[in-house]
């Protein structure tokens, strides 16, 4: 008897649609292969387009609806005719905030093949641990007299011991399996209340795992390090803000955005998590067959990590990187090979790999 796991499909907007199309492509071959997985995916059109149509970017029983869901597979959002305030506080965030998503998860990994602009070293390998939940992407503040010379804003960051505690947990959790070290980004000199709290929280947590190597960074520093000696990370753990912008250093690192998954997770289970590429919708190669697919693959592995199924996340992985071994490349790597290419052969390694172990 199969196992059915129920996927909500949200493209989105530009190259979400194409990129999205060879994920679920990739899960049907892996249905076919692996007689112990069944998948029942839903596919929900609401992106930019919708919001023009109904002033909203989804039903009023959107999240609802979501909710029954084992997972959320999720493409880009942005487009030029919305304001990116709205994509984002309409539909992406209230999915990460009502679902308790409070951990994203962002693997940084120089596959084989990939040529990085920043570092020649080829052993990086470590993963963005932020607190994805509370922080600075709190909607607390306000504007007073706009328009006026006299015009000011507040806005508010927002930081509970529960919000950091259960961040810094899942940190040291890992590090802990996986035999790795915590590095946690503060910038407690110069943000006295807020992160000086962070560092409290952490450190306390940090005292309950001292099988684990922990170290405090300050961001900027951080930032430096992860060009000069990437190789030295394995767990960095940091807030809203400042884990955002590490992720997209760190895929900068491994060679761009278009390679670059993240998971949006509840780790109860109490809701469904939601997977994403980093990149967005690019809507400058919407339609064009030239966006990277692999992003949205890997998202993709690494929703079936999540449901219990590390054994097809390895084989994606592995898929992915023997398929750039083979000089498979999109525009954005130097190559000329479409979305659909790359997706294809993707899979094929994929089917090579299942037919071998014989599921």
């Amino acid at each position: 008897m199969r196992e059915k796991t129920s996927i909500a499909v949200l493209p989105g907007d530009g190259i979400g649609p194409e990129v999205m199309k060879e994920a679920v492509l990739l899960l049907q071959d892996i249905e076919k292969y692996d007689k112990t997985v069944s998948f029942e995916m839903n596919e929900f059109s609401w992106n930019s387009e919708y919001y023009l149509e109904h002033g909203r970017m989804m039903p009023e029983d959107g999240l609802e609806k979501l909710r029954s869901f084992d997972a959320i597979l999720f493409g880009a959002m942005g487009d030029a005719r919305v304001p990116d305030e709205v994509t984002v506080w309409e539909f992406i965030m209230p999915i990460r905030k009502q679902f308790n998503q409070y951990i994203n998860f962002r693997p940084v990994k120089k596959l084989s093949g990939i040529h990085s602009p920043l570092t020649d070293s080829e052993d990086v390998d470590f993963v963005i641990i932020r607190e994805n939940a509370e922080g600075e992407y709190s909607n607390s503040g306000g504007r007073l007299y706009d328009h006026t010379s006299e015009a000011m804003v507040v806005q508010n960051t927002i930081m509970t011991e529960k919000g950091i505690r259960r961040a810094a947990d899942f940190a040291f959790h890992y590090a802990k399996d996986n035999g790795e070290s915590v590095t946690s980004a503060t910038k407690s000199n110069a943000v006295i209340h807020s992160m000086k709290f962070w560092d409290e929280v952490v450190e306390k947590a940090a005292d309950e795992f001292p099988e684990v190597e922990f170290e405090k960074v300050y961001v900027d520093a951080l930032a430096a390090y992860f060009v000069q000696r990437p190789h030295t990370f394995r767990v960095v753990l940091a807030s809203n803000l400042f884990g955002d912008i590490l992720s997209d250093l760190g895929s900068a690192l491994v060679g761009g955005l278009g390679i670059s998954p993240s998971g949006n997770l509840n780790p109860s289970g109490d809701y469904p998590s939601m997977f994403e590429p980093v990149h967005g919708s690019a809507p400058d190669i919407a339609g064009k067959g030239m966006a990277n697919p692999i992003a949205q693959i890997w998202s993709t592995a690494l929703m079936l990590d999540h449901l219990g199924r590390k054994d097809l996340h390895n084989i994606i992985v592995e898929a992915i990187e023997k398929t750039l071994a083979e000089g498979y490349r999109t525009k954005d790597l130097g190559g000329e090979h479409t979305t659909g290419e790359m997706g294809e052969a993707i899979r094929s390694n994929v089917r090579k790999q299942l037919e071998e172990v014989k599921v």
